[in-house]
């Protein structure tokens, strides 16, 4: 599957601010870049650094008075998806280092809170079974509502309110799957036929020795998502996080399928 991607950022800044973007598709195994060229406008340099786990990229940019951006890319997604339910469980003692900030609790994903309700929902699943069960109830007690959540909503919040967008989503079956002793992951990403057309969040879970890219808002496919950047949770994975106070004139993302 081929991607076009098209983004443009348009914000002003009431003082002086540094701003961290995080826009451009990573460069993976299974998502390869064909075409990409981003371009800031800007009074001063722009600093590129690592994403978190080595995926994708963020730039560092200096604003005075605006932020313009526009970002492109054609990306190749040649990933095979198998069932949830048919992958292993992997031992929680079994888990590498680099794993284990995905098993604990984080400032969104309050895993540790939901505990009693995994056990007792979802007694006797472990693994793939277990995923796939907390997938479909994330995605058929939920209702997507433009507006219901705000940046400070957790996945305890969303729990108990049973609406939010994307974020929440991924918010709530990542804190799920955590309490379930499942490494789980929150993903920035691009998708076609996401709606409002936007930034999207998806969930990425560890079984069978591999991640697997879940998007519980049924809005886009596994082999149709393109990540930009992973993290712990909203804090790590935001596309636009800013030192300071910036003002939206006009955003807007653009994803087709080229095939």
């Amino acid at each position: 599957m081929r991607l076009s991607i098209e983004v443009s950022l348009d914000y002003t800044v009431t003082d002086p601010a540094d701003i961290l973007l995080q826009i451009e598709a990573a460069a993976m195994p299974d998502q390869r870049l064909e075409h990409q060229a981003l371009t800031i406008w800007s009074d001063h340099g722009v600093t590129a650094v690592p994403g978190d786990d080595g995926i994708g990229q963020r730039c560092w940019v200096r604003v005075d008075h605006a932020l313009r951006a526009r970002y492109e890319a054609v990306v190749a997604v040649e990933r095979l998806v198998v069932p949830l339910d048919a992958l292993p469980a992997t031992p929680a003692r079994a888990l590498g280092g680099d794993l284990i900030p995905y098993l604990l609790p984080s400032r969104y994903c309050e895993s540790d809170k939901l505990e009693g309700f995994v056990r007792q929902r979802f007694a006797g699943l472990s693994g793939g079974a277990m995923a796939a069960a907390l997938a479909e109830w994330v995605a058929t007690r939920m209702t997507y509502r433009s507006g219901s959540s705000q940046g400070v909503t957790t996945a305890l919040d969303t729990f108990a309110s049973r609406t939010g967008v994307c974020r929440d989503y991924a918010h709530l079956l990542v804190a799920l799957a955590r309490a379930a002793e499942i490494p789980a992951r929150c993903v920035s990403a691009y998708a076609p036929g996401v709606d409002p057309p936007d930034f999207h969040a998806v969930a990425e879970l560890w079984l069978g020795d591999a991640w697997h890219l879940v998007d519980a808002t049924g809005m886009a496919r596994a082999d149709e998502i393109v990540r930009v950047c992973v993290g712990r949770d909203a804090t790590d994975i935001a596309f636009m996080t800013v030192f300071g106070e910036a003002w939206l004139c006009d955003q807007q993302v653009k994803v087709r399928r080229l095939d």
